[in-house]
Order: structure tokens, then sequence, then C-alpha cells
């Protein structure tokens, strides 16, 4: 024997003896313990643990233990899941294991426990390991039930199916919507073999003995008043080859014999009508066996001799009008997979629309809580024509995509503003709730206007500021370092925002490097002594004449280059232009503007007014580039949005652009 094989059953008999410990205290926490003393990688450990719990699983089968043992088992394995210390997929194999071994009886109670399960089985730790074991473990169920016998344990697992699997899986759904031709009614065909040649009353006149349960010892038997022939019985049950098929229907003969057997059929139920049967069936209630349940039988049984006990059933008549409506919703639906052929004539349409009718009122008509029925039936197959519409649009998911509405809200509606705030209270004045402030608010109707006045630049010039400055920097003056206006701290930092805003020299890159702010404005102080007119011209200083020169030349350079820019700026007055001619095509030229989707939104939900949006957007783009807010690149992005006729006449009107 190898050393590691040798090793892997030494661990797997630890894992056993840990695992039956594990099992009688009902608790994992020696597995967990073993598993982190024992050496080896953790899929070695895990796949030795794996085949621990089959080996404990099998001893008890063989030992033929209790339901209850081998759930204990399965519940171990799941918390050992849970831990990190087992596969995901242990448990669907010991329960694999343990249904393959199982009869069907002690199976229920087994699924009873997948079923309650369902919440773990779905969980992400469970359901990609497992979800294929537990479909091939259902159909392997399935095909060892009756689907005559086991209809209810039948109908638990297509229900677990349904629970396990999302909507969306589609390896459970009819896409082609195909039927079930393998289900054959089986009858007797044969008129020469049929014993409903005589009447009943007749059998019992000349003493023919009854089978035993075809009638009660204790009460007389409900007879159809309706005479029974073999021709009945025939064409009633000829009718389930066209419920099983009903693509026979567009068939002109096949049509012919349907609709014949059928008026037959439904007037045999009209001149029948069934009695209330709530006193039988509360009698039959009281000589149940205790403990006895109802059994659903999925399949007919055809034999001549229960032909009038069926007619007395009301569950047996409503199987077949149901079966009717069924057969009527496919052949009026639209089905995705139906032929071309395959439709119904006018004739046919109105036959099956005043069928249904009469069908609903048999409903109502056969007891008990016929109208409730009825009702229900109605409501089922409303249900269906939804499921029907969605499988012709290919089973589309039903988890929907957030929309770009609910991705990007539209802001919330404010509050509409009282009419004084829009100055159509009395006076025409605007109410700011102070009196000062309604003063100010109201010296000027227009307010953009007022904003724009003259009176409104409040801004100095550079000859107005830099006066007292240029003079005391002229040595003549004799003004001493300490007393200069450069040296204090306020007016150095109105000087940087007032050049900042004036002067083209204050985003020029330099060379000389300054070591404190007056050092700074001295600089500046006599560079805009030589731009401005006399006498500043006259001040002389004690620098170099070489450097004085190069400055000169760059400050000569830069005074050259920046009228012609300045000259080129798009101003207040041109955006009120521009803006007008531009109107509704703001949008068209924002990309090219560099505006975001979220600036855009923002124009929007700012103004209504279309000029509005556009100035806005201008104004936006001006604040942005600055000094680079030119004619020129004003004209490029027109031309770039395809804007080439309004480029032209924005070119053509010197006076408002230059």
């Amino acid at each position: 024997m190898s050393p590691g094989l040798f090793q892997f059953n030494e661990a797997r008999q630890k894992f056993s003896i840990y695992t039956k410990e594990a099992l009688n205290i009902k608790n994992v926490k020696p597995l967990i313990l073993i598993f982190s003393q024992l050496s080896g990688g953790e899929t070695e450990k895990k796949t030795t643990l794996d085949q621990a719990f089959r080996g404990v699983l099998e001893e008890k089968i063989l030992e033929q233990g209790e339901c209850e043992d081998f759930l204990a088992i399965i519940s171990l394995s799941i918390n050992g899941v849970t831990e990190g210390i087992c596969s995901a997929t242990t448990p669907f194999l010991l329960l694999g294991d343990v249904l393959d071994c199982l009869p069907l009886d002690q199976c229920d109670r087994i699924f009873t426990f997948v079923e309650k399960n369902v919440g773990t089985w779905k969980s992400a730790t469970f359901y990609s390991a497992g979800k294929n074991y537990l479909l091939r473990m259902c159909n392997d169920l399935l095909r060892r039930l009756s689907k005559s016998q086991n209809t209810v344990f039948c109908g638990r697992i297509q229900l677990f199916l349904a629970r396990l699997f999302p909507l969306s899986e589609k390896s459970g759904l009819n896409l082609q919507s195909q039927f079930n031709l393998e289900n054959v009614t089986v009858f007797n065909t044969n008129e020469q073999d049929s014993t409903l040649g005589l009447k009943h009353t007749e059998d019992r006149e000349d003493g023919m003995e009854v089978e035993e349960g075809e009638t009660g010892d204790e009460e007389p038997t409900t007879t159809c008043s309706v005479p029974i022939d073999y021709n009945l019985y025939r064409k009633f049950w000829s009718l389930q080859d066209f419920f099983r098929n009903p693509l026979q229907c567009y068939e002109k003969i096949s049509w012919k014999t349907f609709l014949k057997h059928s008026d037959e059929v439904l007037d045999v139920f009209r001149s029948y009508k069934l009695d209330d049967m709530q006193a039988s069936k509360k009698k039959h209630e009281e000589l149940k066996p205790p403990g006895e349940e109802h059994v659903y039988f999925a399949k007919f049984l055809t034999s001549e001799k229960l032909m009038d006990l069926q007619l007395n059933d009301s569950n047996f008549r409503r199987h077949i009008l149901l079966q009717y409506l069924i057969l009527f919703q496919y052949l009026k639906g639209q089905v995705k997979f139906k032929s071309s052929s395959c439709v119904l004539t006018d004739e046919q349409s109105l036959w099956i629309e005043d069928t249904t009718k009469a069908v609903y009122q048999l409903f109502k008509e056969t007891p008990p809580d016929g109208e409730k029925f009825s009702s229900m039936v109605e409501h089922i197959l409303h249900s269906e024509e939804n499921w029907i519409a969605w499988k012709n649009e290919g089973c589309p998911s039903f988890v929907k995509e957030r929309s770009l509405e609910s991705k990007f809200p539209k802001p919330a509606k404010k509050r509409p503003a009282p009419e004084d705030f829009f100055g159509k209270g009395p006076g025409k004045k605007v109410l700011m709730g102070n009196e000062e402030l309604t003063r100010l608010w109201n010296l000027c109707p227009d307010n953009m206007e007022a904003c724009k006045s003259e009176s409104r630049e409040f801004m100095p010039t550079l000859e107005e500021f830099f006066e007292e400055a240029i003079e005391q920097a002229d040595p003549e003056n004799m003004v001493e370092e300490e007393y200069k206006v450069v040296n204090n701290s306020n007016y150095g930092w109105r000087a940087l925002r007032l050049l900042a805003r004036r002067s083209p020299h204050f985003f020029q890159p330099t060379n000389q490097q300054f070591k404190s702010l007056p050092e700074y404005l001295d600089n500046m102080v006599i560079k805009l002594a030589k731009e401005l007119p006399p006498p500043s011209e006259e001040i002389k200083t004690a620098e170099d004449e070489d450097e004085e020169e190069d400055n000169d030349d760059a400050l000569l350079k830069e005074s050259n280059e920046s009228p012609d820019m300045q000259t080129k700026l798009v101003t207040g007055e041109q955006i009120d232009i521009l803006a007008n001619k531009l109107g509704e095509q703001w949008k068209v030229l924002a990309p090219h503007f560099e505006m975001k989707e979220s600036d855009i939104r923002g124009i929007e939900s700012d103004s209504e007014d279309v000029k509005m949006r556009a100035k806005l957007l201008l104004v936006a783009w001006h604040d942005r580039e600055g000094l680079q807010a030119t004619v020129e690149n004003f004209l490029s992005a027109l031309i770039d949005a395809g804007l080439t006729e309004l480029a032209e006449i924005l070119t053509n009107e010197a006076d408002s652009l230059s």
C-alpha cells in the first residue's frame, strides 16, 4: 500500500469516528477540530470528509436505520459546508444515495426535508453546486412514481422545482407548445363486445347479478335519466383524442366529427341536472374511515359499467367541461409556433363563442358552489393568457433595467412663489420682507439691466489704483521704504486681484524670482509706469539698463499682443446678439463647447426659454474659456457643429463681432 493511500485511509477513519461523535451530540464542532488538526491540503481533507460522510450513511442504510438518522447525517453535512470543511455537493450526493435505496413511502419523508430546506438550496453557497443534482434527483423520483396512483407526490415534486428554479429558467418550459400525444385514452371501440345494448332496468328484472362496487348496500344507486347506449359511450370518449391533439380541429372532416360529438355530449349535460350533493357529501365524510385521505386519479376510467355513475359525478363533469375551455383557448389564441394554416373560419369562431357561454352556464348549474367555481375557472384562464403572451415574446426576464429617467430623476418642482414676489401685488412692488431690501430691489424694474449699468462697475483702473504707488516709486519723491503702500498686506491683496483682471503681465512667465510680495509689486509698478502716459514715464530706477532693455522688449511685445487679443474677445453685448440668433440650435452647439451632459441638463432645468438657454450656454463657455473666448474660437465651434450658415451671418456682421 502506498504511503499516500495509507494516509487517506487513516484520515478517513478519523473523520468517520468524529462524524459519529458529531451525530451523537448533534454538533459539527468535533469535525471542525479534527479538520484543523490533520495535515495536508484543504481540498484533500474536504474530499476525505466527503467520503467519510458517505461511508457513515452507507452503514446506517445497511443497518436499516430510521429516516431521522439519515436526515441527521445530511443536516450535519449542510453545517459542514457552511463551516467550509466539506464540498458543497456533499449534501446532494447523500440525498441521492438515500432516495435510491429507500422505498417510496420513506422517500416521501425524505422529500419533505428537501422541501423545507428550499431556502438553503437557493442560497449562493449551494445553488450553483447542487441545482443539477436536485433536478436529476427529482426526475429519478418521477420515473419511479405512478402518475395515477402517486399524483400528490408528483405534484409536490413539480412545485418544488418551480420554487427552486427562477422563472427565467427555460429548461422546464414547453416553448414550442408541443402536445403530449402519448396520453391516449383507451376505451371499447368494438360495438359487438359492448354491454350497453340492454337497459339496466331489464338487467335487474332478469335477475342479473350486480358486481360488487357498482351499487351500495345501504341506499339505492342514483342512475342517469338519459338513456346510455354504445353510441353515446363511443362519442363521449372519442372527444379525448381531440383534447390531447387540438390541431385536428383545424381539419375540415375532423372538425365536423368534433362538432357532432360535442353537441350531443353537451345536450346530455343540459338535459340532466345534478342535485346539490352537500347532503351526500356529508354522509360520505361520516362513513369514510379515519385517517383516509382523498385520492385523485388523473387518468379517466372508461369502463362501460361506470358511464351512468360518471354522468352523476359533478367533479367528472367539471373535468370534461374544463377541457373544452382549455381547447377553445388554444384554438382562438395567438400561439407563436402555430402553423399559418391553423386559422378558424367565421362559422367555427361563432360556434366556439356560443359553446363557451354554454359551458360557463353548465359550470354555474353544477353543484356544489357552481357560481364560485365558474368565476375561478374564468380567472385562471385569463391569467393563462398572460403566460401565453409571455412565451410568444420569447420569455423575457422579469427583472427590468432602470430607465434613464429613474437613474437621472427630474428635479422636483419648486413651490410657486407668491404674487408679491413677482411684482404683481399692490403698487407693482416686489416685497422682500424688509423695507430697505424692498427699496433696493425696486430701484430698477429690470434686474438684468440694473446689473449691466455702468454704475455697477466698481473695479478701478490700473492708473487710479497704482497712482500713489507709482509716485512713491519715484526716487525724487524720497519716500522711505517702510511708508510705501506696497508694504500694506491689504493693498497687496487688492493689487493682485486687479492685476489678474486688468493687466496682461500677471500671467506672463518670468525667470526673475521674488522673495516677498512688496518686492513683486515694486517690479510691477515699474512696468506699469513705463506703459502709462506722462508724467509717469519720467520715473527713474536704480536697475541695470541691460535688464531694463530686456524687460522693455518683453513688455513691448506683450503690449502689442494684448490689445489684438482683447479685441477678439466676445463681449457681453455680443453674447446677447449671438444667443438670439442661435435659438433652438444651442443644444447642437453644446457638445462642441465640451459641455457635459450634467451641464446641459442644468441649463434645461434653469429656464424654459430657448433664447435664455442659449445665453446661459454662451455665458458658461465664456467664463470657462476666459482669454480664449474669442470670436474666432466661437466661429470654429459653429462650423464644427454644422451651423455654417449662422457662422457666415456672424462673420458678415462686422459691427457686432469686431
